[in-house]
């Protein structure tokens, strides 16, 4: 296999390779968004709960595509899905209060704060929780986007535990 996949590799001039990918990503980015504004976006309702995505892997229109931004809403009383991923991810409570569980120890928040969630080789569980039984909680979060160099697993695993109360799964079409 060895001497195949160097005689695979001498049939591409990676240098003229990356030399066209930054063309193909200049041609992207040459009238990317700049100014991403939040009534443009549709709340999701996925597995972590309702949430509107800034910058993800999968949105090519923006400038920048090295941040993964989204923000999330937690209606009152309610939580996010439990997610196991690697962290690395800081979180700006936009308003309302509650309390997040980071493998296991509880960490209380209210508006204003900021979550810093640590970056472990093996990964961390983490939960959010709105513990206002009136008002809703909404945060904006912000990480590396790894997964082009990573993977989405990036090392530690992508697993997502528990369902937030308000995901329902569409019917299946047949």
């Amino acid at each position: 296999m060895s001497e195949e996949r160097k005689a695979r590799l001498a049939e591409t001039n990676f240098w003229d390779e990356l030399l066209a990918l930054r063309d193909r990503q200049r041609a992207e980015r040459k009238d990317g968004v700049q100014v991403i504004k939040q009534r443009e976006l549709p709340l999701e309702t996925n597995r972590q709960g309702l949430m509107r995505w800034y910058m993800h892997p999968e949105i090519k229109d923006t400038v920048l595509s090295t941040y993964m931004c989204f923000e999330q809403e937690i209606p009152a009383g309610s939580r996010s899905g439990r997610l196991k991923f690697q962290g690395g991810q800081v979180i700006y409570v936009i308003a309302g209060r509650g309390y997040t569980l980071l493998d296991g120890v509880k960490h209380q928040w209210e508006e204003g704060a900021v979550i810093n969630l640590p970056l472990r080789r093996g990964g961390i569980v983490v939960q959010h929780f709105n513990d206002d039984p009136e008002k809703p909680v909404r945060f904006l979060a912000v990480e590396p986007n790894l997964f082009g160099c990573t993977s989405v697993d990036r090392g530690s695993g992508f697993e997502q535990l528990e369902d937030a109360p308000e995901f329902r799964r569409p019917a299946a079409r047949g």
